[in-house]
Order: structure tokens, then sequence, then C-alpha cells
């Protein structure tokens, strides 16, 4: 790939998707498969005036052999320099760019019940940290091209030339060209989607239908306090507009925890702790997911909807029309970065805060018992189909159309 594009995906990341600011410091946190983008990620990053910039190797395989080699006690410690670490994280709040290149299959295999019961054990004393940084930092997810994610997008190819068409396809989906202009892109992109987010937050909507010929049948309430959002956000305190994901094709909200009715089923495969689940179901009643079926991967499914009490209530529902960019590579990417922003999805956990009027009036525990949900985990699955049709139910009783055969319907 040209030197050039990726100078340009580079500093998209840093000025457009974690719109870093002068005298912030920065953590990037990256495979050692890629040291030669990141550092062009950090040399944008320094052009916008980062104070300093720090990277956080990290190495699949190398994971892996913790999981299998640490005990469960080792794994669940939280050490005194990691706790200083999240201080300083609380009290700086240094802009987090992180950077995806993960085998989809890297983790299949290992003791998956250790590694949730490790990660049950750390959150309770991450979690703090983590409330204390909610929506007042900037942060974006972008992606990079790992040989086994690319072979495996791409099998039937040797792996420089899989890697290379991955990288095409990331920059394809990023808005990045030769001869293009993609923070200007962006910021259209951004205002095509706060047109779509200001249509439907006008409605008064109360609640969406999802109906596909596949069997999906879900009602799904919405909270009336709740906005429809998409694109750039704000971090509270600073006022500094970024673009949490690259790529974003999506409007999304928080529905109502505890209001969802009916089942749904899976239109993409999920990557999810290094595996794939496939073939996949879930069924609501009374707010929670009471069933699932997977064809494969279906007791890392149960594992997850277990995590913690709102691991089974929804946490998102985002619309993406079926014709997105993403969705016209024809590629499945096996990365939920990509895959859900493809066709629509719905997040099983951890709803969003910010999506509230005026959230910053509310502490976050005002905003969970004003039905925002709460949980450790937010792991979105995609349901899009080319014939789904998305319902609004307004307050004055009306059935609005949102989507038809898989679009937008307005």
């Amino acid at each position: 790939m040209k030197q050039s594009v990726l100078r340009q995906y580079a500093r998209l990341i840093a000025a457009e998707g974690g719109r870093v600011q002068k005298g912030q410091d920065v953590i990037i946190r990256a495979s050692v498969e890629q040291p030669d983008f990141v550092r062009l990620v950090a040399e944008e990053c320094y052009r916008c005036g980062a104070r300093r910039v720090t990277v956080d190797w990290e190495y699949q395989p190398l994971s892996r052999l913790h999981l299998r080699s640490c005990s469960l006690d080792t794994l669940s410690e939280v050490p005194s320099w990691e706790r200083a670490r999240l201080e300083y994280q609380v009290q700086q709040l240094p802009v987090r760019i992180y950077l995806e290149s993960d085998d989809p299959d890297g983790m299949r295999g290992v003791d998956q019940t250790k590694n949730t019961k490790a990660t049950q054990a750390r959150y309770q004393v991450i979690k703090p940290y983590r409330d204390a940084m909610e929506n007042k930092y900037q942060w974006c997810i972008a992606a990079v091209p790992g040989a086994a994610w690319a072979k495996k997008v791409f099998p039937g190819m040797r792996r420089g030339q899989a890697m290379e068409k991955l990288w095409e396809n990331i920059l394809y989906t990023a808005r990045v060209g030769e001869g293009s202009d993609p923070v200007a892109a962006w910021e259209e992109h951004n205002r095509d989607l706060a047109a779509r987010c200001e249509y439907l937050n006008g409605l008064g909507l109360t609640a969406l239908e999802y109906r596909a010929s596949n069997g999906t049948d879900l009602h799904v309430g919405l909270l009336p306090d709740a906005l429809f959002m998409g694109g750039s956000e704000e971090a509270v305190g600073s006022g500094v507009r970024f673009n949490p994901n690259i790529p974003s094709e999506e409007v999304f909200t928080s529905p109502r925890s505890g209001d969802a009715e009916g089942i749904v089923y899976a239109s993409k495969p999920l990557s999810y702790r290094g595996e794939l689940i496939e073939d996949f179901s879930v069924r609501f009643e009374g707010g929670r997911a009471v069933e699932v079926r997977a064809a494969r991967g279906e007791e890392l499914l149960r594992e997850m909807i277990a995590m913690d009490p709102g691991a089974a209530r929804l946490g998102e529902c985002a619309l993406v029309p079926f014709e997105s960019p993403v969705n016209r590579t024809g590629l499945l990417f096996y990365n939920t970065l990509f895959d859900e922003n493809a066709v629509c999805h719905l997040a099983l956990g951890h709803g969003f805060t910010n999506v509230l009027r005026n959230f910053e009036r509310y502490t976050l525990r005002e905003c969970y018992e004003k039905g925002v949900n709460e949980s450790m985990i937010h792991v979105d699955f995609m349901i899009g189909t080319r014939d789904l049709s998305v319902t609004g139910l307004t307050s004055d009783g009306r059935r609005v159309p949102v989507f038809a055969n898989g679009t937008w319907a307005f």
C-alpha cells in the first residue's frame, strides 16, 4: 500500500478520529504486527500537538499463552502499577486510540470460563476508574490488517496478497484513497448522519419493531429521554468533537433496559473473545435474553449473557442501511468494527448514558435509574438483512416506517 495513502489514514485517525488537541497525552493500543503504521499514527498525533504518545503493544499469541499458563488468581489481579496507571488516566484523560488487527479465531480452544471469571474479578476493581472517565475523553477504534485476519477474510490468497487486499477494503470503508480528502469526506458524512438523527428525534418514538423473513420478530421499547446519535460525539468538559469508530455508518440509541420481547436472528457471525459464534438467535422475554441457540459457539454465547445481571439485556439499537460502504465490499470481515457497520445491529450489555437529553446533569447512577442498561460487557451482533423492516411506534399512536427492505424508509 502506498505510503502517502497510509499517511492519510493515520492523519484521519489522529485528527478526525481521536481529534488530538495540543498538549494532550495519547495512548495507542496496537499489535506488534504493524509497527510502521503505529509510528505513522504517533507522528500524526504529535503533528496535532500531542504532549506525549505512549504505545501499549499487544500480541494475541502471548495473551493466549498467559491465559493458559497463569492461575485464575493471577489473572484476576489488578496490580498496584495498573491501578496507578488507571488513576493517571482519570486525572489526565488521554486520548485513546485502538488499532484492531487480531485473528478472529486466535483464542479458539482456550478456557473461556477461566477467562470469564478473571474478567469479572478485574471488573470490580476497574469499574470505578472507568465510571470516572465515562463520556469525558476522546477515543477512536480503527483497524490495521493482521496476517491471520487477512487470511481469514481472503483464504484463497497468499499472505502478502491477502494483507494488501484487506488494506484496500479497510481504506475504502474509511473513505481514504489516493487524491482524496478523507477529513472533508468524514465531515460531510457526519452531516448526513446528524440530519437522520434530527428526523428520528423529532418523531417522538416509544418503540421499534423489527421483522425479517429469517424469523426475526422483535419489539424493543425506547427511553422517552433518549436521542438517536451518529457519527461524531462530544467529550464532556472539553467540548471536543471526535469520531469514536472508523468506519462508522450507524445511527444508534440505547433502548429502555428490560423492554424487549420476541426473537432475533443474527445475519453475520460474531467474533467474541477470539472465537466465532455463528448462525445464532436470541429470544427475549421481559426484556432479558432467555434462550440462545447457535450452530457454533453456543456455550460461549451463554457465558456472555451470564457475565452479570445486565449482560442479558439490550444496550443498543443501531440502524445501518444494507447498502452501506462496508456491506458493498461483499466481505465478511469477521471483525465487529466492520461487520456492525455493514448492516443493522443490536448490542447486549452496557448502554450509552450520553444518549439521554442533558445527560451531563445526571450522575451515572441516575442515568441507569432512568433506564439505560448497566453491564460490564457491550457486544454488538448483526441482524440486518436485505428485507429487514423497522417500524417506529410514536407517543401519539402512529406507526412510522424507519427501514424498508433493509434500508432507510426516509
